[in-house]
């Protein structure tokens, strides 16, 4: 039966059945909605405010840019590092032990690791094992003078000429943290008139000084180069399209073959995107679920297909003008047999018809009989 006309009966529209699909449809709509996007704040699959699935659209849509999300370090071992940029964006947890050396390896090997981060420690533990000299400072920048909606929203000016900045002049900061260079080189730095709000007293108190503080730095470690940004937010859905940090980020990324997204040290994605990025990782599953795939189609159309079987075996027969009889060893035109014999036949090949349906076709194979006699 087709769906639409399960929906009917009688007397038009079955609406009990119509609500009980539309009811069914929304279930399913929630579910997948759930199952698909996060509520993790900086996650690649969160659309709120807090989320990046404007920056992973981004990636996706860069020409000539392949773009992969890791939940496991040994994927840093993918593809050439030298053309790789990996984005590790305010980590949950410290890299250690295996995960910190894949890492460290990644960028010995020619891969540039771009790290953001503002107040957590993780970023900084990162830094540290893959032997940069940069660290984010961990206290909130102000600036009364050049920035956004508020003092804690900074715009930095500073803004070198690097291959990296792309086509930035500014950047739209959010509660970010200074980065203390080292021997890095500054790519941005925010205003002369930025402090470090140590006490968080929300002004400018005494051994709070007046810079021009760096917020972004490249470095050269080993044959790779590492990248600290002092504001994840840059990344999130309500912050990327301020200026200039769109324009900024992708500089970042721009010149890539590859760029890996680092959610293994972060929140777990959502079910369905964990059940998909397994399938492409693991071919032995991709394996299986096309197997059970297949036999559910199998299954499925089980009945279609032998109606479809017995069609075409009908239409043949029937431009033939024979029958084969199961148990007689002989064949001859249809046309030939009395109504006795023709009902044998039909009920062993439609044992679904009923009686009068029998005497209806037996009827018109007689007026078909006799036409043929009179021609």
């Amino acid at each position: 039966m087709k769906p639409i006309a399960w929906l009917h009966d009688g007397g038009g529209i079955d609406w009990p059945r119509a609500l009980l699909v539309a009811l069914t449809l929304s279930v399913l709509v929630v579910v997948v909605a759930v199952g698909a996007t996060s509520t993790a704040a900086f996650g690649p699959y969160n659309p709120s405010w807090d989320g990046t699935s404007d920056l992973r659209d981004e990636i996706d849509a860069e020409p000539g840019v392949e773009s992969k999300l890791i939940r496991e370090t040994d994927r840093y071992a993918t593809g050439d590092p030298n053309g790789t940029v990996a984005f590790v964006i305010a980590p949950d947890e410290p890299y250690t032990g295996t995960d910190a050396d894949r890492v460290q390896e990644f960028v010995d090997s020619g891969g540039t690791l771009v790290v953001l981060e503002n107040f957590g420690p993780s970023g900084n533990d990162l830094l540290t094992e893959v032997n940069a000299e940069a660290r984010v400072d961990g206290e909130l920048l102000r600036d009364e003078e050049e920035y956004f909606r508020g003092p804690t929203m900074p715009v930095a000016t500073g803004v070198e000429n690097h291959t990296l900045t792309g086509d930035a002049e500014q950047l739209t900061l959010n509660y970010a943290s200074a980065v203390e260079p080292g021997d890095a080189t500054v790519l941005v730095r925010t205003s002369a008139y930025a402090y470090r709000d140590t006490n968080r007293d929300g002004e400018l108190s005494d051994g709070e000084d007046l810079a021009a503080y760096p917020v972004a730095t490249v470095e050269d470690v080993d044959d790779g180069q590492v990248v600290v940004v002092g504001d994840p937010s840059l990344a999130v859905n309500a912050m990327l399209d301020e200026p200039d940090n769109k324009a900024f980020l992708h500089g970042l990324y721009a010149d890539a073959d590859q760029v890996l997204i680092d959610l293994s040290h972060t929140e777990e994605v959502p079910p369905l995107v964990a059940a998909v990025l397994t399938l492409r990782e693991i071919p032995l599953v991709q394996l299986l679920v096309g197997a059970v795939g297949i036999g559910a189609v199998a299954v499925g159309s089980r009945r279609d297909c032998g109606a479809m079987v017995g069609w075409i075996r009908t239409t043949t027969m029937r431009r033939l003008g024979r029958y084969t009889s199961g148990d007689e060893p002989s064949v001859k035109p249809i046309l030939e047999l009395d109504d006795e014999q023709r009902a044998a036949v039909l009920r062993r090949r439609h044992p679904e018809w009923d009686e009068q349906r029998l005497q209806r076709v037996i009827a018109a194979l007689n007026r078909d009989g006799s036409k043929r006699a009179d021609e």
